[in-house]
């Protein structure tokens, strides 16, 4: 959630970021309007109440004086109803204000590029130098087909497009990739945790997936939704809860599979395993006081970086601007990998600061000195599984389609 603070100390900044990121100029005159309404009958609640407290303390010391009190009586009655009505109004527009800023983004840092779309995202720096091939390279889904790995006409029969079986080797990689990833990321000192695939509509709100994004969500027929990433329930162990600062930060690795409707994708990467509806993650989760989330967010880029380093995968850092960034960042961060198969870079990680608004919205603090103040939230993806299977499997491909594995994996195998 939005600090709606901002909109009285620094409108003009605020609104700025928020319009890079794309949010309607109507729904911020709105937001505004309603947030004035708001302080306006909070404080005509205010001088309801006192002059209800005033005049109950004068009826109280007129009748111990044995004077006549019907008249005051009669303003106490008129001023309990007008009170009555003012504390309806104020309900309402907080409701109201609340509905309004639950579908506002995140505003962006200071340091995000400002820019349109994808196009305009900015390359921090590259790592490994793709292969060079003395043949053309096949795509994974060519390659995987031919190997008996991935068995596509088999997903569509189970469940339907977008759906993929994994067999013999294939299905093993994908095994040994999530071992290894849960190892590299407990090595940098993130702690494994196993969370429920479901969750309520309280754990998404908490995240930023709902109201927005309930199209792109799952749902089942007694109200619970299957997770779009283990970001979900990984932050949300701490909802509505006050951590010691001694216990910060808190980092967190987990493994899962997320589903996602990809509604807006339609006709995009139809052919093999890039976007599909059933995917499996290893997700980085950290929560910290705001004047460590920035190291720390560094600190997650590296770990995901160093792993697929340790694959051998040519991968490029990409720092997104603010027309591509997501609801809940405010900075983020894609790690890209060389598909030679498509001769170009695809994200296969992302990481983002969201401040503290997941921790306004999820009701996650900290005491530190007696003083209760929300914590941020760091998350990204370590990496997608399947994403990096395809990377690998377009990599270390050779002439005759057979596929290499990668020397940090072979002991999983």
């Amino acid at each position: 959630m939005i600090n709606l603070k901002l909109i009285e100390t620094n409108f003009d900044e605020f609104n700025a970021k928020l319009k890079a990121k794309k949010v309607d100029e109507g729904v911020l005159k709105t937001l505004l309007e309603t947030y004035n309404k708001l302080k306006f009958e909070k404080q005509n609640l205010e001088n309801l109440q006192a002059t209800q407290n005033a005049k109950s303390k004068e009826v109280g010391a007129k009748a111990r004086a044995g004077e006549d009190t019907s008249a005051l009586k009669s303003e106490l009655e008129e001023n309990k109803k007008k009170l009555s009505e003012a504390n309806e109004r104020v309900s309402n527009l907080n409701e109201e204000l609340e509905k309004i800023a639950s579908r506002v983004p995140n505003i962006i840092d200071d340091d995000v590029p400002l820019g349109a779309d994808e196009d305009e995202n900015v390359c921090v720096k590259t790592v490994l130098e793709p292969r060079k091939f003395e043949f053309t390279p096949k795509e994974h889904y060519e390659l995987g087909a031919k190997l008996g790995w991935l068995d596509f006409e088999a997903g569509a029969k189970l469940a339907g497009s977008r759906f993929t079986v994994l067999r013999g080797m294939g299905a093993r990689l994908s095994r040994a990739l999530v071992d290894f990833m849960i190892d590299f990321n407990s090595s940098r000192g993130f702690e494994l945790v196993n969370v429920p695939f479901l969750v309520n509509a309280a754990t998404l709100y908490g995240t930023g997936q709902l109201p927005k994004f309930e199209d792109d969500l799952y749902k089942t027929n007694d109200g619970f939704y299957l997770i779009p990433t283990s970001e979900v329930p990984v932050t949300n162990l701490y909802n509505n809860e006050i951590i010691p600062a001694e216990n910060l930060p808190i980092k967190m690795t987990c493994y899962s599979a997320c589903f996602r409707q990809e509604a807006g994708s339609a006709g995009k990467d139809t052919r093999g395993m890039i976007r599909q509806h059933q995917f499996e993650k290893v997700e980085l989760v950290s929560i910290t006081k705001p004047e460590d989330s920035e190291r720390m967010l560094d600190e997650m880029v590296a770990c995901a970086s160093d792993m697929l380093a340790a694959l051998g995968l040519p991968h490029r850092h990409m720092m997104l601007c603010s027309g591509d960034l997501g609801f809940s960042a405010a900075k983020t961060i894609d790690l890209e990998v060389w598909l030679p198969g498509q001769n170009k870079y695809r994200e296969i990680s992302s990481i983002s600061n969201t401040r503290d608004f997941q921790a306004r919205r999820a009701k996650i603090r900290y005491k530190e000195n007696g003083k209760n103040s929300l914590v941020n939230t760091l998350n990204g993806s370590s990496l997608a599984v399947g994403r990096t299977l395809i990377a690998i499997m377009e990599n270390y491909q050779n002439a005759d389609g057979s596929i290499d594995i990668p020397d940090a994996l072979k002991k999983y195998l």
